[in-house]
């Protein structure tokens, strides 16, 4: 006789566990939301933090006082300061250089000529010479053996950038005692006396 057995099998025997890569991805996509979840609440008290923040930037600001109108003499400041510089580069532009005019001068005197006396003037100081008359804001005076000399002499002051319209003054046989100039510039015997003029450039005409 066949034996049958009628006791109910082990439920627990027929279940299977799911595949381990299911599980994996369960239970990081539990992950990625939790971390997501966490980034969007941080997110959102940051921008509330800054927002009130702001409001309360703005609100101090409202409660500023209204700055008073400015004086009148504060007012006029402004134009005062540009009077003032327009007139320091005015009287700058107007400067002589007078270090510079004097270091030229000496570089064009010819070896042959002596000089006595140098007077020279600011231009803005300078009296305008009356028509048909020489100017006398540069007046050089000196000895030389020749005439050319001098007109060498006067050519080449003619190149110098702060003079202008230099002239012969005069030239003449000297009368002093021999060996010695005078005081007055006149010239030893043998030699002439010549003076020339003409005027100075004001310091923003030099070139």
């Amino acid at each position: 006789m066949r034996a049958v057995n009628l006791l109910p099998r082990d439920v627990s025997e027929g279940r299977k566990r799911p595949p381990l890569p299911v599980l994996a991805g369960c239970v990081g996509a539990v992950l990625v939301t939790a971390l997501l979840a966490v980034l969007f609440l941080s997110a959102s008290s940051s921008v509330a933090k800054q927002r009130r923040a702001l409001l309360d930037a703005q609100a101090q600001f409202a409660a500023l006082p209204t700055p008073p109108a400015p004086s009148a003499v504060a007012a006029q400041l402004p134009k005062q300061r540009q009077t003032r510089v327009a007139a320091l580069a005015t009287a700058l532009g107007e400067r002589v250089a007078w270090d510079r005019l004097l270091r030229e001068v000496s570089q064009v005197v010819p070896s042959d000529v002596w000089l006595a006396t140098l007077n020279a003037v600011s231009p803005t100081l300078a009296p305008a010479p009356a028509p048909g008359t020489a100017p006398t804001g540069f007046v050089i005076s000196g000895c030389t053996y020749s005439q050319e000399s001098v007109a060498r002499f006067l050519a080449r002051l003619d190149v110098v950038p702060d003079l202008t319209g230099m002239t012969l003054g005069k030239s003449q046989a000297g009368g002093g005692s021999a060996g010695s100039t005078g005081t007055d510039g006149s010239c030893p015997p043998g030699m002439f006396t010549f003076s020339l003029v003409g005027s100075v450039r004001g310091g923003g005409a030099s070139s």
